[in-house]
């Protein structure tokens, strides 16, 4: 293949997806991924495009902003979401993946296009000579953030965790029951821990009082010494620390979940959703933690069912880092200070799977626009991807923080409607069709490299 147009660094879901859109519009592509000769502190495999925390992309339905967003990923052929809804298992209103075949979908797919090579090597500096999108995510290796540092002035950060998965044979199925809230998807993807009042406090005393792993001091923030947690995946201990009734209302929350048992809710309920197809590895859902690993047993071992569990992966917790978006990149996601350079992903501070795979989808249709001579068309505000963008634009705050796609960032409707679900059904229909012109004028020229 002919020297790259586009280099991508980066073989994660910004990466993959940017990668994609690219080589799909007919430049030539060099998508470049470290691992597995080198591997990030989050990372288990060599995968593209693992999914190094939850196996779910959240809500699947247009009245939720991630939902629709998926769907305006998909009428772009999105790689991401396409290839995700083939390699999807039940997980009620949501869409989770089964990891090894949505991996697998990924790579294949990526290796189909003639014009795109995969290089499984390490990037140290960012390569002249070609567009580059940077789409390392948000833990990059020290020789490539030392490049980033030193293009946009210094990095934010912020921290992520990783929830515990256990081995379904290993449960005492006797103390759960089978429900998805509100009885979503099939009824009863979920597997459900009822807790009653004394075990939940207990829990909540536990997760107070147990050791935790403590962040080293160049990890705190310099002027107030906290740690800068991303407040949409805080840790479990975290929430317990802010009030006794804080995960009752969070991610142990009993509404829409009625024990068939019983016909009551409980006290609290803890979730555990299917990690793969066969649903043999359960990920315990909202349990993002840095308690110590004994720790973790301790506590989550006293949950009914648990006693015995066997535990797939532990809770662990990771740094994260980020740019100041708003300040340094266009609506494009194209580096201000040097034009040949896009930025995608979570290292943006667009947080979440498909957030990330919708940057890498903008990204990558930009820089083939830019190589191919095409006028840069613009992303609607009335879409999902645009509230994307608008977060990542959003220069009212001095203080950027990372955040998923909500419908806060979309541009209003022309009339006043007070009620929710009918105004975010008129959101989703106005977005959709501003999506479909975008699509259709953004599309692909060649029939040869759309097949797949």
């Amino acid at each position: 293949m002919a020297d790259p147009d586009v280099v991508v660094i980066g073989g994660g879901l910004a990466g993959s997806e940017a990668a994609w859109q690219a080589a799909r519009r007919g430049v030539n592509v060099t998508l470049y991924e470290m691992r597995p000769h080198k591997s990030g502190p989050a990372h288990h495999t060599g995968m593209l495009a693992e999914l190094v925390c939850s196996n779910s992309m959240r809500g699947a339905a247009l009245e939720n902003a991630v939902g629709l967003l998926k769907e305006e990923l998909a009428r772009l052929d999105s790689l991401i979401v396409t290839s995700a809804r083939a390699a999807a298992v039940p997980a009620g209103g949501a869409l989770a993946v089964e990891r090894e075949r949505f991996g697998a979908l990924v790579e294949s797919r990526l290796r189909a296009l003639p014009n795109l090579t995969i290089a499984r090597e390490e990037v140290a500096a960012i390569p002249s000579g070609a567009l580059a999108i940077v789409a390392c995510g948000p833990l990059p290796s020290e020789p490539l953030a030392a490049t980033i540092d030193a293009l946009v002035g210094g990095r934010l950060h912020y921290y992520d965790a990783a929830a515990p998965i256990v081995a379904l044979d290993s449960l005492d199925l006797e103390a759960m029951y089978r429900k998805s809230r509100y009885d979503k998807g099939d009824g009863d993807d979920y597997l459900n821990i009822p807790l009653d009042r004394e075990t939940y406090l207990q829990f909540v005393a536990d997760l107070r009082t147990l050791p935790k792993h403590e962040p080293k001091g160049f990890e705190r923030d310099a002027a107030s010494g906290d740690v800068p947690y991303f407040e949409g995946c805080l840790p479990i201990e975290e929430l317990a620390a802010r009030g006794d009734d804080t995960l009752r209302f969070g991610p142990l929350k009993p509404v829409g979940l009625r024990d068939p048992r019983t016909g009551k809710a409980p006290y609290a309920v803890v979730q555990l959703r299917k990690e793969n197809a066969d649903g043999t590895a359960l990920n315990l859902v909202g349990f993002q933690t840095r308690l110590t690993w004994p720790a973790q047993k301790e506590a989550f071992g006293k949950l009914p069912g648990l006693a015995g569990a066997e535990w797939l992966r532990l809770g662990v917790m990771h740094r994260n880092t980020f740019i100041d978006s708003p300040r340094l990149l266009t609506a494009d996601l194209r580096l201000r200070t040097d034009p040949r350079i896009f930025f995608a992903g979570q290292i943006t501070g667009a947080e979440g799977y498909v957030e990330a795979a919708a940057c890498g989808a903008i990204a990558g249709i930009a820089a083939a626009r830019d190589l191919l001579g095409d006028a840069p068309v613009a992303v609607p505000a009335e879409t999902a991807l645009g509230a994307v963008i608008a977060h990542l634009q959003n220069t009212e705050s001095p203080d950027f923080q990372p955040a998923n796609v909500t419908w806060t960032f979309f541009s209003p409707l022309d009339e006043t409607i007070r009620d929710k679900r009918l105004r975010r059904g008129r959101l989703a229909e106005r977005a959709l069709a501003r999506l479909d012109a975008f699509a259709a004028e953004v599309a692909p020229r060649n029939p040869a490299l759309v097949a797949h």
